[in-house]
């Protein structure tokens, strides 16, 4: 005889256990496209950095000491004295978002494969946020003043040379978020000029592509 108790009982199960499979799957597909919303969201306010083109026009940098300099497209400024170092860069953010510049790291070298991005915990405060509007052009500062710094006379050196040398800034959206390190190089031109160029990109709060 068949127990219809047993069959109700059954039937019931299944039917909660198809239930709970749809809500399961309903529940990964709304968030996958909640990700996928917000991948898109945060796409159109990341900033990328790279450096500005030759034929863009100069950018007048004023430091807080009233160094002045016209800074050409595509160009850096380096100058180094026995109370300061003057350092800036003519950049382009070629992202979709304004780029907030934060901090920044100098070496007294070309980077190469060997040397790798330091923490950004010791990275140097900018004295205030540079902003750079998306598809513009601006640029970056910095300045080295404490004569005791350990990097000061590497620098000092490495300009009076005519060396190249790196600089890590790191910036980002003006959410807040979005950090990136982007990895410029100062080279020599000519007798006393500098370019600059961008070797690497690091992604501090996402994963990062490599």
């Amino acid at each position: 005889m068949t127990n219809w108790t047993t069959v109700s009982s059954l039937a019931t199960a299944g039917g909660t256990l198809v239930l709970a499979l749809a809500t399961f799957a309903s529940v990964r597909s709304a968030n996958r496209s909640a990700r996928a919303t917000e991948r898109a969201l945060l796409a159109g306010i990341r900033p990328v950095l790279a450096p500005s083109r030759v034929e863009d026009p100069a950018e007048d940098v004023s430091f807080v000491d009233d160094h002045r300099v016209q800074l050409k497209g595509g160009h850096a400024h380096v100058d180094a004295t026995d109370e300061a170092i003057y350092l800036a860069m003519a950049l382009r953010n070629v992202g979709t978002g304004i780029a907030v510049l934060d901090r920044w790291e100098i070496y007294d070298e070309r980077a190469r494969g060997e040397l790798e991005r330091g923490a950004t915990a010791s990275f140097r405060r900018l004295t205030r946020d540079i902003y750079i509007a998306a598809g513009d052009v601006g640029f970056w500062q910095g300045a080295m003043r404490d004569t005791s710094d350990p990097l000061f006379e590497p620098i000092r050196a490495a300009i009076d040379g005519h060396q190249a040398m790196t600089v890590d800034l790191l910036y980002g959206d003006h959410e807040g978020g979005q950090r990136t390190v982007s990895r410029f190089a100062l080279l020599p031109e000519g007798d006393d000029g500098w370019v600059v160029s961008v070797s690497r990109h690091w992604n501090l709060d996402r994963s990062d592509p490599r």
